[in-house]
């Protein structure tokens, strides 16, 4: 049984795990990076923060729930506000995302 909550979310785990996690998954990424010669200077402000990596990845798995349909504009601000929702403390992150993702299309 997937627990599903309200907005639709699959709620897989807490988001003390999901932020471990994604710890985890920057750690290694800067890890594999400084051990290829990178200057870490150069890459570090490029990396996506903890809470941008779960947001990013719990977009993934509505994706992914999806048939790997890439979604709307229409349809991605509705996925990112499910996660807003579905863990309140990501809500300053998904809007961050969002206004980003608004200016690099005004500018694109």
């Amino acid at each position: 049984m997937n627990p599903r909550d309200e907005t639709g979310v699959r709620r897989r785990a807490s988001l003390e795990v999901l932020r471990a996690e994604a710890g985890d998954e920057l750690a290694t990424i800067v890890f594999e990076r400084l051990r290829s010669g990178e200057d870490p200077w150069e890459f570090m402000q490029e990396l996506p923060t903890v809470d941008e990596l779960v947001v990013l990845t719990l977009r993934a798995e509505l994706i992914r729930a999806d048939n790997d349909r890439r979604p709307s504009v229409e349809v991605d601000y509705r996925m990112l506000r499910q996660i807003a929702l579905a863990y309140p403390a990501l809500s300053s992150t998904v809007w961050t995302l969002l206004g980003a993702e608004r200016t690099r299309g005004r500018t694109a």
